[in-house]
């Protein structure tokens, strides 16, 4: 994991398309500033876990059952 160290209103590069800016800092909080591509998902890790799951769920309820041969 690269760890990097930021200020208000300064922003870090990645992939040459996406800009990550540190918006607010309050308290123990920080809040971040996204610019990227449309084509490019960002969602806030539980969300996307929850995407996941529901995703890993939907997938096992659609597979079909096998019958037994015997």
């Amino acid at each position: 994991m690269l760890v990097l160290s930021r200020k208000k209103n300064e922003s870090i590069i990645i992939n040459d398309n996406i800009t990550v800016t540190i918006i607010e800092i309050r308290g123990d909080k920080v809040r971040l500033g996204i610019e990227a591509p449309k084509d490019v998902t960002v969602h806030r890790r539980e969300v996307y876990e929850a995407i996941q799951n529901q995703s890993r769920t939907r997938d096992h309820d659609t597979r079909p059952i096998s019958q037994d041969p015997s």
